[in-house]
């Protein structure tokens, strides 16, 4: 059985809205930001021992100024090749330095599961969706200027942004379980201004997309593909 994990009520409700399947899968909403989503994750994953992978779901806002990078826009999906947490540091005006740098011993970056990403993309692929795949930035400050955004995909060579999917990665790596991250753009990482958010559709797609890769690897769960080549 899969586990689908978002952060809020409208991201899952969306995946209920989506979901047609008779394969077993679970729900966990996890809350805002990666306190409460380590802490709502492994408590569930403590008591539920059927557990075979994650699928962790919901909205980002993309990253601007990739010149020589496909960068996605508004509503289009993204599929995490690795997570970073991207503010965890010291936060100073050009960069955010990072503690490994100093000789400390930290936890900051996860590379998601390649085979289980591969399977997704075969999925996404067989149902003609498009998607970008690369580095997800996790902050516990969203990015509300334009200023801010281009400096963590600079330093990371980011996609993406959100704020619970290093959380995701980090328990899923300590319980041994492969997990995959989907996220559609709601919105571009710009100085502030909602008028451009495309929120409740991207809820919308980031859910379908959810509940149709959900639906096929519980159905059909030996499905074989070849992790995708590094770099692409």
């Amino acid at each position: 059985m899969y586990l689908v994990c978002a952060a809020t009520s409208f991201e899952m409700d969306a995946f209920a809205a989506a979901w047609q399947a008779d394969a077993p899968v679970a729900r966990l909403v996890s809350g805002i930001g990666v306190v409460e989503t380590a802490l709502k994750l492994t408590s569930f994953l403590h008591h539920q021992d059927d557990v075979q992978g994650v699928i962790n779901f919901g909205v980002a806002g993309a990253y601007m100024g990739r010149p020589y990078l496909a960068q996605p826009g508004l509503l289009d999906l993204c599929l995490a090749r690795s997570e970073v947490l991207g503010d965890l540091g010291i936060c100073l005006e050009d960069r955010v330095e990072r503690f490994g740098a100093a000789g400390l011993v930290v936890a900051d970056s996860f590379r998601l599961d390649p085979a289980l990403l591969a399977k997704a993309e075969k999925i996404l692929e067989h149902g003609g969706q498009s998607w970008y795949t690369g580095t997800f930035v996790t902050v516990s400050c969203a990015s509300g200027t334009a200023a801010r955004g281009a400096l963590l995909a600079r330093q990371y060579d980011g996609l993406c942004e959100n704020m619970e999917g290093a959380a995701v990665a980090r328990v899923c790596e300590e319980f041994g379980l492969p997990c995959l991250e989907i996220r559609c753009i709601s919105n571009m990482v710009e100085d502030r201004n909602r008028d451009n958010w495309k929120l409740a559709e991207a809820c919308e797609r980031a859910g379908r997309a959810a509940a149709d890769i959900a639906s096929a690897l519980g159905t059909a769960s030996g499905i074989q593909c070849a992790p995708p080549p590094e770099g692409k």
